[in-house]
């Protein structure tokens, strides 16, 4: 099954069927797409355990922003697929943590290009590729393969140039060697070797903002190439991504986090 296949089958769980989504990827043109504009309408939920509801409102919105609680694990998942956009989210994390996450460091991601069935990833996430955002980590890239409905593979792919740290962990390097991933990590080329999975953890050379202070992630994706920067930076990129489109998913995953801005801009300008 191709990927476009993989994008129009149905999901279901329970008595609720997920709409198939439009026959092309939306690409933003002229003007930028902002997500939050009709508060959460863009979106469905997926949560681990109460699948298309979400009893403890994990996410919510009010006030011009949109508040993920962490206290399930899933995704806010866009209802449409879109491609080549310049991605702008300006986040900051909350006070609350949660499970087996609450002494660990601030977690969650924006999983872009996802495919096939919600929860096909683990049972909780999508077949995609993950901009980061951990404590310590925000840049990182992941390559999450997933299953189709008839529980074949759904293959991720990504390639970047790389090195390795110290402690033998992998890095985008500039200058490092071409490797293609179909699994795994990517660290952000100045993450701490001496990173720590603990709440409040921040590196000597991490660019996000300090607790409490909003930072600015931008995620460009042009064709198969992903670029990304925080607060002005480039801390990670990479070429070959497949599939180099899909829906775009926000996580919660144990930790308390606002977005007050999320939008998609056409390739070329220059977001505010």
């Amino acid at each position: 099954m191709n990927f476009r296949a993989i994008c129009h089958t149905c999901c279901l769980f329970g008595l609720l069927v997920i709409p198939t989504i439009a026959d092309e990827p939306i690409v933003p043109r002229s003007e930028p797409i902002d997500l939050l504009a009709d508060k959460l309408s863009r979106f469905y939920t997926f949560l681990r355990d109460t699948s298309y509801e979400d009893p403890l409102n994990v996410y919510t919105y009010a006030d011009g922003m949109l508040r993920i609680t962490g206290q399930s694990w899933g995704g806010l998942t866009t209802k449409d697929e879109y491609m080549n956009y310049h991605m702008v989210l300006e986040f900051k994390w909350g006070e609350r943590t949660w499970g087996g996450r609450k002494d660990r460091a601030r977690d969650s991601g924006i999983l872009l290009h996802c495919v096939g069935p919600d929860g096909g990833c683990g049972g909780v996430w999508m077949a995609s590729i993950e901009a980061q955002i951990i404590e310590g980590g925000v840049g990182d890239i992941l390559v999450l393969t997933g299953k189709d409905v008839q529980g074949e593979l759904i293959p991720v792919t990504f390639s970047a140039r790389v090195t390795k740290d110290r402690d033998g962990e992998t890095v985008w390097s500039p200058d490092g060697e071409s490797r293609s991933f179909t699994g795994g990590r990517i660290n952000w080329q100045h993450r701490d070797p001496d990173w720590g999975d603990k709440i409040g953890f921040r590196g000597s050379r991490d660019v996000e903002s300090p607790f409490g202070e909003w930072t600015r992630y931008e995620v460009i994706c042009d064709g198969d190439r992903i670029t990304n920067k925080v607060n002005g930076v480039l801390v990670n990129k990479g070429f070959g991504a497949k599939p180099s489109a899909g829906k775009i998913l926000v996580q919660s995953e144990g930790a308390e986090m606002f977005v007050r801005r999320w939008e998609l801009w056409p390739l070329g300008s220059e977001p505010d």
